[in-house]
């Protein structure tokens, strides 16, 4: 990959310091692009296809891009989820990845057990700020999340990037009228979730799929009947836990008080 784009920058006369400009990027992240040091970007692939005038050949290499990013196993869960017409999710442990911070999401990985390799880690971080892009993504999709309020109580990274995290997770919801977040109060008596974490997406061709996560690995459920026993799960869960409006004002008072 890195080969090509080094060629096509060749054949349009442009040096590295040409380019970066043209795409707003530092010449040191183009560098170790083409020395194949980290994974090309969607939205570079595509842009330096245009700029360098590639007619495809590069954009092309996205699908093969994401293969060196995802596990097979959840590649076609990421492919289906970027293009879903709905995303729901219900969360027990950390703020969900959609809506992270870069630190956030790097003191996650960074805490992993077993741990990862630097490298590693720099391309899953990398793998998923790129997720987000589907937050404005149009047509716009409908995004909700159900997340524990133990998960924003817990200090990954520190308070200083809990603190930042819960800034971003606000800011990014009174920004996006398709986004909702709601806490599930610790003093719950009644939990409909306490069988963990899910994943929830509905295709634009009206297809409905689940996720359940596990430690044994995740389990992708389409049968109809299963998954709508899986909806009608979030339905409750949504209906157990703070209004969007509540859960706000709440997340605004934990960062208030680091």
């Amino acid at each position: 990959m890195g080969e090509l784009v080094k060629l096509f920058r060749g054949l349009a006369d442009m040096t590295q310091r040409d380019l970066a400009e043209r795409l707003l990027m530092s010449e040191s992240l183009l560098g170790a692009y083409e020395r194949a040091e980290r994974i090309p970007t969607t939205a570079f692939l595509v842009e330096s296809d245009a700029a360098l005038g590639a007619k495809g050949v590069l954009a092309s290499c996205v699908a093969m891009m994401e293969e060196e990013k995802y596990s097979p196993k959840f590649l076609s869960w990421v492919r289906t989820v970027v293009d879903a017409a709905s995303f729901s999710a219900y969360e027990t442990m950390v703020v969900p990845g959609l809506l992270q911070t870069p630190a956030y999401a790097r003191a996650l990985y960074e805490v992993r057990v077993p741990a990862y390799e630097a490298e590693e880690t720099d391309r899953y971080v990398e793998a998923r700020l790129e997720l987000q892009a589907m937050l404005d993504r149009k047509p716009r999709p409908t995004i909700s999340y159900v997340v524990e309020e133990s998960a924003f109580l817990r200090p990954i990274g520190g308070e200083a990037v809990l603190k930042e995290q819960l800034r971003h997770l606000i800011d990014s919801v009174r920004a996006r009228n398709h986004l909702t977040v709601q806490v599930m109060p610790t003093q719950r008596s009644v939990h409909a979730g306490l069988h963990g974490p899910l994943q929830l997406l509905s295709t634009l061709e009206g297809r409905n799929l689940g996720l359940a996560e596990g430690h044994g690995g995740d389990t992708l459920i389409s049968k109809p009947e299963e998954v709508n026993r899986l909806i009608d799960l979030f339905g409750v869960l949504r209906a157990q836990a703070l209004t969007p409006w509540d859960s706000v004002d709440l997340i605004e008072r934990m960062a208030a008080k680091l």
